[in-house]
């Protein structure tokens, strides 16, 4: 029999790593344009935030529901149709006249834009076991890469054309990357002897078995949550009186984002060497450090540049790792277990965003900050009282 090890290239990592950032960017356009569409709608901070929430729900959604089909049918099929149904969901959101119209689509393309957490670990199939935490970062550095991208490309894309413009031309790329998949992709696909509806309860199962799972599931919820309330309040912020900031300005901090997910990518080959536990830590303790240094950005661009770049550092290298670590335990379930991460994970940024929106409401950018941190001290706390469940060696 063939090893899965054999399809895996170079050049395959990295167009399953573009077509991971450009599958999750299609959730994360809206946020440098909240405040002209909240003007196009008539929407308040509360309301205009509350589409970015939407978006993320969806995403839970189609992470519990959909991902685990990956342990059960035949990838390539799957990603290219979710893939096309993704790009369906944003022809919606483009066309849409009112509010409710633009949450089907937006929630639509959240649903099937999870063809990213199928990608994750069929890369982490192919890859060689010793090299599947390198491999691992380079995919989720394209999927973190793409979240913060998408702010610059849908910045620029609304100066250029307006805000519907930018989902006209996302819709586009996810049709043509679509067609790339499916020339290039390996057909993969795996014996499970479980029907759909078991195959939804053993997720729960792995929950209640492995506390290792439930430690990196909360800890990925909790650092999502820090990501969304620092990003989906940024457009407030920026385009205030005080900044005045236009939509490709704003989108341009994407870039520094960018550069501290990059800068995140050796996560994965540290937990290859054990380091997993260590690098969770230091994760956690910049990301405490970031809020600081980003309470003083409400007056300040340095400040707000060197906190947006730690904290999508500590974002990104504490996900590689819970990622490298949980992929360790039952390769025959690696879908099932990015589900239940994944979909906590995305809970916590659907949270995140709804709390950044009503803090901004009641106490501006300050407010956005102290809830940033308290989040941020009860992920300390709990990483702290349960990573004894990991072996010393990460």
């Amino acid at each position: 029999m063939k090893s899965p090890h054999t399809g895996l290239n170079p050049a395959l990592v990295a167009l399953m790593s573009v077509a991971t950032g450009l599958s999750v960017a299609c959730n994360y356009y809206v946020q440098p344009l909240l405040a002209t569409i909240a003007q196009a709608f008539d929407l308040s901070f509360h309301q205009a935030g509350f589409i970015v929430t939407t978006a993320q729900l969806g995403y839970a959604a189609g992470l519990l529901l959909l991902v685990p089909l990956g342990d059960m049918l035949e990838r390539r099929g799957l990603i290219v149709t979710m893939s096309l149904l993704a790009a369906g969901g944003m022809v919606i959101t483009a066309l849409s006249p009112t509010l409710p119209l633009m949450l089907l689509g937006t929630v639509l393309t959240g649903l099937f834009s999870v063809v990213a957490q199928i990608l994750v670990p069929l890369a982490a199939t192919l890859a060689a076991p010793e090299k599947r935490g390198r491999v691992v970062g380079t995919v989720m550095s394209g999927l973190l890469l793409g979240i913060l991208l998408a702010r610059t490309v849908a910045g620029g894309l609304a100066q250029l054309g307006g805000w519907r413009t930018v989902y006209w031309v996302a819709s586009v790329l996810m049709v043509c990357m679509s067609l790339a998949l499916w020339r290039y992709l390996p057909r993969y696909k795996q014996s499970v002897s479980l029907n759909y509806g078991q195959l939804l309860g053993s997720i729960f199962s792995l929950f209640a078995q492995h506390p290792i799972l439930r430690t990196r599931a909360i800890t990925g919820c909790l650092i999502f949550a820090n990501f969304s309330v620092l990003w989906t309040s940024m457009a407030f912020l920026l385009s205030s009186p005080e900044w005045g900031y236009s939509e490709g300005e704003i989108g341009l901090l994407g870039l520094v984002g960018a550069a501290g997910a990059l800068a995140a990518r050796q996560a994965g080959a540290l937990a290859d060497k054990g380091k997993a536990r260590l690098t969770t830590s230091v994760g956690l303790i910049l990301l405490l450090l970031s809020w600081g240094i980003t309470a003083v950005g409400a007056h300040s661009l340095i400040a707000l540049v060197i906190g947006i770049l730690l904290l999508d550092l500590a974002v990104q290298g504490v996900h590689i790792t819970n990622q490298s670590v949980i992929y360790r335990h039952m390769p025959e379930a690696r879908n099932r277990l990015t589900s239940g991460y994944m979909t906590c994970y995305f809970i916590g940024g659907a949270a995140g965003s709804l709390l950044s929106a009503s803090a901004y409401q009641m106490a501006g950018w300050y407010g956005v900050c102290v809830c940033g941190a308290l989040l941020t001290v009860v992920n300390l706390f709990n990483w702290w009282r349960n990573s004894k469940h990991e072996s010393a060696s990460g």
